[in-house]
Formats: C-alpha cells, structure tokens, sequence
C-alpha cells in the first residue's frame, strides 16, 4: 500500500532555504556558513514531484559547489528519490533562490545519475535517508570512492553526512570527520509543491 501522506509530507518538508548558521558560529574552525536550497518543480516536469537543489557556501551565493534535480517516486513505505545531474550546472547557478532561472531548467538539461539515487523511510517523528547500497561512485584525490550518504530530516531541520569511501582499501577518503551538517530552514517552500491527482 502506497502512502501518499508520506511523499506530500517529505515534500513539504524538504522544500525551503536551509543555513547552518549556528553550526559554523560556534564551531567555525571545522564548519563553513553553508546555504541548502530545496526548490519544487512544477508537476508536468516529472509528472510528478521534483525539485531542484542547490548547496553553496553564504559569502558566494553565485556559485554552488553541489546542484541536482531529484524526483520523487512512491514506494510502498518509502520515498525513492531519483537524483539528476545538470549537464551544464553553471548556466542555472542561483535557480534555488529566483524563479525565473529555475524555470529555465528542462528534461534535456539533466542526466541520470545511476546507483545515486536516496532511500527515505519514516522514523517515530522524522525521516531518515541514505544512499541506495554502495555504488554511487565519484573519483576524488585520483582515488575511486562510493558515496556514503546520510540525512536526516525534520519539518525544521536538515542533518546531513556524506563521506567518499576508497572502493578498495575502504577507508574514508573525502567529507566529514567531525561530524555531519546541521542545518536550519530559514524560509518554507511548502506552497510551492505541486498538488498530486487523485489515485485511481
């Protein structure tokens, strides 16, 4: 049995302007002022719901260091999350704050990023996702790594860890080692995802 409630929640949630202010405030030795935009994309994008993402450091809003379009699939007591690469990142720099750059995002400027897709399952008051197994590869430091990849998600906060593990030596190779992102939503996009029809 599908839950809808499930998808529509994770969609509102997710959708906003998130900041780790405090985090680097406090701890700014070890942690950046990183902004982490979840924009929605209009229905007839996916047919369906989607959104584009945006992760970049405050003092450069201009230039992201991570962008992705994500569809969201219903699954029976999950959340499957399809993640996209953009061909031609740079060109929709800033689409997670204004509209009229997000609009110009289309099916043929993305790409499939196999094996990269998220899992997400509700937990007691939030949602926890992760990486789907362990061949979401990404070469880093001329070294081969999977993508080890962990969120977890509240209707305020956004708390992230992702590491690149050496496929062969399995050691940790790129991310965090001291501890995972923790972000605060600034301003809600909740309106803005699309209303789902009716089940047949």
């Amino acid at each position: 049995m599908i839950d809808r409630n499930l998808v529509l929640t994770l969609a509102r949630w997710i959708a906003g302007d998130f900041s780790n202010q405090k985090q680097a405030f406090a701890d700014g030795r070890n942690y950046a002022h990183i902004r982490l935009f979840f924009r929605p994309l209009p229905w007839d994008f996916f047919s369906g719901i989607g959104f584009y993402s945006e992760q970049v450091y405050n003092h450069d809003l201009w230039t992201p260091y991570r962008q992705g379009v994500h569809r969201f699939v219903e699954q029976e007591g999950q959340v499957y999350v399809e993640n996209y690469g953009l061909k031609d990142r740079i060109r929709y720099a800033g689409a997670g704050r204004e509209l009229d750059i997000l609009k110009t995002i289309t099916l043929n400027c993305i790409e499939r990023r196999y094996n990269c897709s998220m899992v997400f399952q509700w937990e007691g008051n939030l949602f926890r996702g992760r990486v789907e197994g362990n061949s979401c590869l990404i070469e880093k430091y001329g070294k081969q790594t999977y993508l080890v990849s962990d969120v977890e998600l509240t209707e305020t906060t956004f708390v992230t860890l992702d590491r690149g593990i050496d496929v062969t030596t399995q050691q940790q190779v790129w991310g965090s080692t001291v501890g995972p992102l923790r972000f605060e939503k600034r301003s809600c996009y909740a309106s803005e995802v699309p209303l789902m029809p009716p089940l047949e």
